[in-house]
């Protein structure tokens, strides 16, 4: 069954585990959440360009051995006093694989996309290199090779998965790096998809720009009330300039903001949804076929659980707090519904699933 390294790290990572690792460094959960959605498939960019180096693949055997037991100890080293010992050697490790300033690079990286400082940045790092080594390591007792052959095609088989979970604006802040050089075409696509919504932007903007001065045009030669209408060209122009000059980082603390509005009765039911939807996506990113349908289920039906939770404490929302909420779930339905699709197209799994996710579906609605 093909797999997907991506989706296979997250699994390991629920939200639980992402709150110990936010409260370990001190960071906000949102934040933290945000920061491994990019290191992660950064980090597997990192170790497929290392593979195709000269002795690189047979670093990365000897590395993915050294880890086969990480993925069992992790949760025993979050946050105690073997926390210091265990990310200096998983940085050593990172150093060692990728180079030390590509690493580097990498911290900066996450830094300005998440607004983090970059020593946190690097200290996250730490953490994630001997989780994403113990995955690869895993393959092995799954009855993949792990020699430096085997761990190279492991890895390039990735290049579509990698490529597709990197943020758009994070592959672009490694554009300068020679990290996403293994994924050659995929990476370039992926960045290209980031730069779009930019251009396309760009291209209004020209637009409403020429419309104002054909307007202005008119004005002078007919009446001075034309000159009205380019003060909401001018705002709109003016607007677009702004949301698209924002960096990654202020996205992600409006979002953490509005999340944190969201209290209710002790809970933080924008918590709760942003944690529940990034659980989601990640386990239909997992589902290949019928197998892996099977074994999502659960998990299913413990998100649908959860949405069902928050859907129950909407009455004791106020107004405003209602439009904070629908204003989060609005942005990530059309992400979800692809998936949704994509996974009920694949033979036999709609009669599986279909009956979750409908269900899923309306609770999400409701939420939105």
């Amino acid at each position: 069954m093909a797999i997907n390294l991506v989706s296979v790290v997250m699994q390991f990572l629920t939200p639980d585990m992402i709150g110990r690792i936010a409260a370990a460094l001190g960071l906000d959960r949102n934040v933290t959440q945000a920061a491994i959605s990019a290191l992660i498939p950064a980090l597997l960019a990192g170790f497929s360009n290392t593979s195709t180096q000269p002795g690189g693949a047979q670093k990365l055997v000897d590395a993915a051995r050294q880890q086969t037991g990480t993925l069992g100890n992790f949760a025993t080293m979050v946050g105690t006093g073997g926390q210091s010992s265990f990310i200096e050697k998983g940085s050593q490790m990172l150093s060692a694989l990728v180079g030390g300033g590509e690493q580097n690079s990498l911290a900066q990286a996450v830094a300005k996309f998440t607004g983090i400082g970059q020593g946190t940045a690097g200290s996250l790092l730490g953490m994630l290199a001997p989780v994403v080594m113990g995955t690869i390591g895993q393959q092995r007792q799954q009855g993949r090779s792990l020699d430096a052959s085997g761990i190279a095609a492991l890895l390039a088989s990735q290049k579509d998965n990698i490529a597709a979970a990197l943020p758009s604006g994070f592959s672009n802040l490694l554009g300068g790096t020679g990290l996403l050089d293994a994924l050659g075409g995929a990476a370039r696509t992926a960045t290209a998809a980031g730069s779009q919504a930019a251009r396309a932007a760009g291209s209004t903007a020209r637009a409403v720009a020429d419309t104002g001065r054909a307007a202005a045009g008119t004005a002078r030669s007919t009446s001075l009330n034309w000159l009205y209408w380019l003060i909401p060209i001018a705002a709109v122009l003016a607007l677009l300039i702004y949301l698209l000059g924002r960096p990654a980082e202020q996205v992600v603390q409006q979002r953490v903001t509005t999340t944190q509005s969201l209290m209710v009765s002790g809970l933080d039911i924008g918590k709760q949804v942003t944690d529940s939807i990034s659980s989601l996506r990640t386990t239909l990113g997992g589902i290949t076929d019928v197998a892996s349908a099977q074994a999502a289920l659960p998990r299913l039906r413990e998100v649908t659980a959860q949405i069902d939770k928050v859907a129950g404490m909407t009455g004791q929302l106020s107004p405003e707090q209602r439009k904070l909420l629908a204003g989060l779930v609005n942005p990530l339905m059309p992400t979800l519904n692809q998936l949704f699709d994509k996974v009920l197209a694949i033979p036999g799994v709609a009669e599986m699933l279909k009956p979750t996710i409908d269900v899923l579906k309306d609770r999400l609605a409701d939420l939105a």
